[in-house]
This record gives structure tokens, sequence and C-alpha cells, in this order.
């Protein structure tokens, strides 16, 4: 079930670059600092000393090693209801780590190690593909170079004999369908970037995280908050034996808002807001957070009371940042190259290039290049993916029709070579991976038009209501053979829309369900309204940052099922900061008394403008 962490180096010796490939300068590969940095030093000498000791073992001769590491500080920062929560940290230094990833390949990019196995998990370092390990956070290259030497072991052994699995299940297997090599021949890339090693001041953001997280004291009905910062500074660092030289700097900061409630009924609703940044400067002012978390919970208390939906089928809008995660899970899983190769996958667009797979106005491409999209900051940028190679756009679908894929160093048919998407959380094995997914229309219109065309697409198909996605938690899809070809998308505020000139009307306790290419089919039209979805997703390789942006859609039609429903009651008590509030939960005050009244429901919006992040839970994710 599908969906939300390199420094490059050239070897010194000729000899130890068993790649064909010629250099190709992405930056300055000569940074007066490069030669004093200890975990380069540490990088270089090991991968040197292995590569010229490997190369040439028996019947398993090595032809590829690389070294990642990232290295760095996370922090996270939360607090709720006025006090720090007990995850804080009181220390930057309690974040420092300094993770290592192994990558091993013997035999030849023809067929080597990381071969498929039919009906085996081959990805995320199983199977011999690569180590993960902790290296030492002190700059001492001698006990660097033990950890690197230990890793390399571990990973050359685990490769010997995945290789040799390998080679006996293809000799009695049917035929493969791709036919591609297992590893592409890239040129290596050199670039010396800035060394991130500072921590991320801590004390303003306990004292701001404190105050706004107090602003729910005010509110009894809202069960759960929190407000959190959580972010992290470092490099990453890559050096191959083709001769890649890369440190890059890397700094994410994230503040999150969230909230819950329960409905009378039993069911857990939860809200998100959360503002991305990539320097401390970008985010916003406590004002501003302020403003973000009262309005937060204005929506909360609405959707407590909010009527529930049951399942239906009907046109519905889905708004632009929903309509972000729609494409991530539904279009942009599906282009991952690595789940074309393996014929486990269901692999719906493999034989579908040059035709047509989406209406003919819309275009998608991937383009982790890319900053931000107008002034907001996008959490998928990134100059060098996980296997040193550079970070290119990938045209994935022009005017509807299917262009390509996005690419990691595992070619498949027709498709030899990486285009820069090979991602990983720090220490784990990279695949194709998303990151600013970007869907365009040309045919688009003001929201008030899509909303206006949405009542009469209602109209002509005898509908007493269309549904209109406003903000979404995030997702999962289903890509493996065996099983059903679907998705799901995880809505928080969702509105019925009347034909009859009423109000729209906040509602709850929906999902949207589908199957990719009926979904596609039926988009009528485009808003002009592009907004960025900003997440984590998880997968194979674990989690990464990722963006997408899109405009809201009109679709034809759209089927929603019951969102899953708790079965706890209400606290039987009011909370101690306010005893004398009315309370829905409250036991009767008698044995035939009836329990105390809700609060009155309060009136629908009567249209909702723009939408909103969420903290990680909501990420767009497919194998949680």
């Amino acid at each position: 079930m599908q969906c939300s962490r390199l420094l490059r180096l050239a070897v010194a010796s000729a000899g130890f670059a068993l790649g064909s490939g010629a250099h190709a300068s992405a930056g300055d590969g000569s940074a007066p600092d490069a030669a004093k940095d200890p975990v380069l030093e540490a990088m270089t000498a090991e991968l040197g000393r292995s590569v010229e000791s490997l190369r040439s073992k028996g019947d398993a001769p090595l032809y590829y090693l690389s070294y990642r590491v990232d290295d760095g500080y996370s922090i996270s920062v939360s607090a709720s209801y006025g006090a720090l929560d007990e995850g804080a940290q009181e220390d930057p230094s309690s974040g420092r780590s300094r993770d290592l990833h192994t990558s091993i390949r013997v035999g030849s990019p023809k067929f080597d190690n990381t071969h498929k196995v039919r009906g085996e998990w081959s990805f995320g370092g199983f199977g011999g593909f690569g180590s993960r390990r902790s290296l030492p956070i002190e700059d001492d290259v001698g006990a660097i170079r033990v950890a690197l030497w230990r890793s390399t072991d571990r990973a050359y052994m685990a490769a010997s004999r995945q290789y040799i699995k390998a080679k006996a299940n293809k000799a009695i297997r049917a035929e493969e369908d791709d036919k591609a090599d297992d590893f592409s021949v890239e040129p290596p890339s050199t670039s010396i970037g800035e060394r991130l090693v500072e921590p991320i001041d801590l004390d303003v953001w306990k004292e701001r995280c404190k105050r706004l997280s107090a602003i729910f004291k005010a509110h009894p009905l809202i069960l759960g908050s929190r407000i959190r910062v959580a972010g992290s500074t470092g490099t990453m660092y890559f050096v191959d034996s083709d001769g890649a030289r890369i440190r890059d700097p890397r700094r994410f900061l994230r503040v999150m808002i969230s909230g819950s409630v329960k409905a009378d009924d039993g069911m857990d609703l939860d809200l998100y807001d959360s503002v991305e940044a990539t320097t401390p400067e970008q985010l916003p002012t406590e004002e501003l957070l302020a403003a973000k978390t009262r309005a937060l919970i204005d929506m909360l208390e609405k959707l407590r009371v909010a009527p529930l939906v049951e399942p239906y089928t009907g046109p519905a809008i889905i708004m632009n940042r929903a309509a972000g995660v729609f494409f991530h899970e539904v279009f942009g899983h599906r282009a991952e190259g690595h789940r074309l190769k393996d014929e486990d996958e269901g692999q719906t667009f493999k034989k579908k290039i040059g035709e047509r797979v989406v209406p003919d106005f819309i275009s998608i491409v991937d383009d982790p290049t890319q900053r931000k999209f107008r002034d907001t900051v996008l959490n998928g940028y990134y100059r060098f993916d996980e296997e040193g190679q550079p970070a290119q756009k990938a045209t994935l679908v022009e005017n509807g029709v299917l262009k390509g894929f996005l690419m990691c160093r595992s070619p498949i048919d027709d498709f030899p070579h990486s285009n820069g998407h090979g991602r990983a959380e720090a220490g784990e094995t990279p695949v194709a991976r998303q990151g600013n997914l970007i869907t365009s229309s040309s045919k688009t219109m003001p929201f008030a038009e899509l909303r206006a065309l949405l009542i009469e697409t209602v109209k002509a198909r005898g509908k007493p209501y269309g549904l209109m996605f406003q903000d979404i938690a995030g997702g999962f899809t289903i890509t493996q053979r065996g099983m059903p070809q679907s998705f799901k998308v995880l809505p928080l505020i969702v509105y019925r829309v009347y034909p009859d000139g009423r109000p729209d009307e906040l509602v709850r306790g929906v999902d949207l369900v589908g199957t990719p290419l009926a979904s596609f089919e039926k988009i009528l039209a485009t808003g002009d309204d592009y907004a960025v979805f900003n997440g984590y997703c998880g997968a194979e390789s674990g989690w990464v940052p990722v963006s997408s942006v899109a405009p809201s859609l009109l679709v034809g039609e759209m089927e929603v099922e019951k969102k899953e429903k708790g079965s706890e009651r209400l606290p039987i008590q009011p909370p101690p900061l306010h005893p004398e509030t009315p309370w829905p939960g409250a036991a009767p005050k008698s044995p035939g008394a009836p329990p105390c009244e809700s609060p009155p429901k309060e009136g629908p919006d009567s249209k909702p403008v723009g939408s909103r992040g969420h903290d990680e839970p909501g990420a767009t994710e497919y194998d949680r």
C-alpha cells in the first residue's frame, strides 16, 4: 500500500572511479573549507580503500559504492494549554545526529544485487541494497572511518548474498516484461556548499509556543490542542565511486497548530494548520499565528455540531490545496519509476506514454528546483537528490498526454536515466519520489464561476446538493497488484452546496474515495485559484518533504464514504478550568432525567474562503 533526508566526493585516485561517466560540475567544487571538513576527509579515505579492496572479490565483485551522511540538528518544541509538553527539547544538542547510508552494488549495472526477487521486498535497505548506521557526532576522522568500515563490510556481505539469490530467482522465474538495466550510468556531480552545523535557538519559541497554546484555555469544548515548532538544520554529504562529491546545506522549519473536538455522537474531529520556512526570518509573527489559532478554534467549534453526511455520489469541487493532495495520491505515486519496474505493482500508467490520461487542459510537472510558488515556500525543494543527482524538472503530463515519469537511478524501458528524483529519509535507501508536484490548467475560471458551474451540474444531474472539499488532512493510495487500485483522501472541512440558493452548509464525517482512471475522466473544469499544500510523504524510503500545487477542480462525480467514528463518549465532567460550563457529556442528574442540552448549533458560513495546512498527522503518506 502506498501514500506526509548528500555531499558527493571526487575520489582522489582515478583508479577508484569505476563508472564511465564524465564529471559534470553542478556548483563550486573547490570551496576553501572542503579540505578541512573531517566528515569529507573520512568519507573520501574510506571510500578509496574499500573500492580498492572489494572491486575484485570473487563471484560478487563490487562495481559501485556510495556513502551518504546526513549531519545536523533537529528541534522540536511543543506546548499545550500554556505549558511545555514532555517532548519539548531543553537543549538543541539533544537533537544532534549524524546518519549514514551505505549503498553497495555487486555484479554489473545490467544485473546486480538490487534486482527484484519476485514476491520479496527489496527496497528500503532490504535485500542487501544498502546499510543504515549512526556515525560519531564528534569530528574525529578515525572514529568516523571505523564506523564507515563496519557499515561497508556489513553492506557488502548482504549484497553478495542477495546477488546470489537474485540470479537464482531469475533463472527459475518467467521472463520479465521490463528489460531495463538495474542501475543507470550517470555523470558524477561536484558541489561544495556551506556546512550547516549551528543549532536553532529554542528559547524564543518555547515562550511563544506557551503563549499561543494558552489561547485554547478559553475554549472548554476543545479536548486536545498543541502548538509545535519543529525543524532541522544540517548538511547532506554524498561521495561515490563514480567520482561524485557533494556537500549540500539543508534547513526545514515548520510551525504547527492542531486541535481536536468530539461530536456528541462520539466522532473525533481534528484540524491542523501549519506554516513552512527555510529560515527563521520567514516564519510568521506571533500575531499572525495567534490569528490562525483563533480561526482554527472557531472552525473546530462549528465542526463539532455540524450535521453528519451519509455516503453519496455527485458533483463536487475539490478546492486548491485539497486538489494538490488529490493529484499527489491519485497520479503522483503512480508516476514513480520504481513502481513501474516492479511486476508486483499495478503499473497503471506504464504503457500509456503518448496517450491522454487526464483532460487535455491539464499539465503536470514535478520541479524540485523551484524554491517558492508565488510567496509560499515549497517543502519539496532540493538541489541534489539522495543519489547525488542534480534535481531536475520532470514533465509528466502535457496537455493531458502522458510524457514521462519520476526517475531515480533504477531505469525502466525507454527511460534509462535519472531525472533527479531518487529521494530518501536520513539513512534510508532512495527510490523515485515526488518533490514539488505542480498541476496547471489552460481552462481556468474565477472561483465564483466554478461554484456556479457546480450548481448547474448538480441541477442537470438531479442531485439534491453538491460537495465542496475545502481543506484536507492527507490521504493514501494502493498501487500493488492483487489489491484494489483505489485511493482515499481524508477531508477536514467539507460543505454541502445547495442548488436552491440556501447558504453552503458545513458538514462532517466523510472520506473521499475512488479509482484513478475513472476520477480523472470526470474532471470538468478548474479554477484560477492556485494554492500550495506542504507536507511530508511516507513510503519505502521513509519520510520526505513534499509540496503539491494545484487549482480548484470541478469533478462531475465523486464518491464519499463514512469517516471512521470513535466509540467513546465525551468526558463526563466539564474541564477543570471551566467547571460551571453546561456540558454535553454530563451524566444525567437523576435516574430518569435527560442529559444536559448541547450548545445550540451555529449558522453555517455563507462561503468558505482560502484553505489551510496541517501537522504531520495529516501528512500525505500512503503507508501509515
